[in-house]
């Protein structure tokens, strides 16, 4: 009789959001992985639709930390995908309490369980601003506070400090930092609002800051390498090229065929742009990504240095430009963007 293969057990967290569902796929293509899927009741399972047959769902929810118990038993790897982005000015409980409760009954869990190694992924909120001249880099001190008082990066600062506390009681930890992820799969437009937008000619003005771009698949193979070479309690940006809002959008503008007048426009007139349009009631007219927290943000630059990914990793890189035509390509064959 032949020796039967043992495959290696691994739990996703979050697997059914954008970047979780691409890591579960992309795991579940190596047949020498068992990959187990946390869900909830009510998850929406579409984002899963491609490898939903290689994978196995279990029932568990990060903010309940009964309904974890048992469900990491075994597992020798587990990838922390679970949160929420939330840019509103209003207070939003679910924050907290997933992105930062949830990371602590995630680690807490897989330290009970005896799991060998987590890839817990934050965000570069959790980083910080850069300026044109001097991107951030995995050691800069976190800053994003002294540009806008927002809850979401207080909560993913809070989550690798949790992190960084559950390394030192022996858990081992890895954390990856994602920039701004474009790529096929992004089911609720999340950078992907921005190509859905010009598309639609609604973005006829750009914030006067940058952002770092990456697509999911390069993330995706990131967070494996991570998992198997990343050090443990260290810290990975997940990033690509640094690019200002004005080339993004144009970028998109000649990749979509959506040519139309484009201005910059600076924060103090964005504000009184903004009153203008909710006083007129117009504020539909223009893309949902025109909000003051979210173009606060973008007047900033939230540029990173990726080159401890490169060097420790072995981070692919490419232009940017082919994430943004792969996104849309993918939109538009699914008829996402009417």
């Amino acid at each position: 009789m032949g020796c039967k293969t043992v495959r290696k057990k691994i739990l996703v967290t979050g697997g059914t959001g954008f970047i979780g569902s691409r890591l579960a796929c992309m795991l579940a293509g190596d047949a020498s992985n068992e990959v187990h899927v946390l869900v909830r009741a009510s998850s929406d399972l579409v984002s899963l639709e491609e490898c939903r047959d290689r994978l196995v769902l279990v029932r568990g929810d990060v903010t309940d930390a009964a309904s974890l118990r048992g469900q990491f038993d075994g597992m020798e790897e587990v990838y922390h995908c679970a949160g929420i982005t939330y840019m509103g000015g209003k207070p939003n409980p679910m924050l907290p309490k997933i992105n930062i409760e949830g990371t602590r009954n995630v680690l807490a869990e897989s330290r009970r369980a005896g799991v060998r190694r987590v890839v817990h992924v934050s965000s570069v909120s959790a980083v910080g601003f850069g300026t044109r001249s001097h991107p951030l880099n995995e050691q800069s001190p976190w800053n994003f506070l002294q540009y806008i008082d927002l809850e979401y990066p207080k909560t993913k600062h809070i989550a690798e400090q949790i992190v960084a506390e559950e390394v030192r009681n022996g858990l081992d930890c890895v954390i990856v930092v994602p920039a701004f992820v474009f790529g096929a799969g992004d089911i609720n437009f999340n950078a992907g609002r921005i190509i859905k937008d010009v598309y639609k000619r609604k973005v006829p003005f750009y914030p006067m800051g940058g952002v770092c771009v990456v697509d999911v698949e390069i993330v995706a193979e990131a967070m494996i390498a991570a998992m198997a070479k990343g050090r443990t309690g260290e810290r990975y940006i997940i990033g690509g090229d640094n690019v200002s809002y004005r080339d993004l959008t144009r970028t998109v503008m000649r990749v979509t065929g959506a040519i139309q007048p484009l201005l910059p426009l600076p924060l103090w007139a964005a504000r009184v742009i903004h009153r203008i349009l909710g006083k007129l009631r117009l504020r539909d007219r223009v893309s949902k990504l025109f909000n003051m927290n979210l173009f606060t943000v973008a007047s900033q630059f939230l540029y990173f240095d990726s080159s401890k990914a490169k060097r420790e990793l072995g981070m692919r890189s490419e232009p940017y430009e082919e994430s943004i035509r792969r996104t849309f390509e993918w939109y538009r064959d699914r008829n996402m963007l009417a």
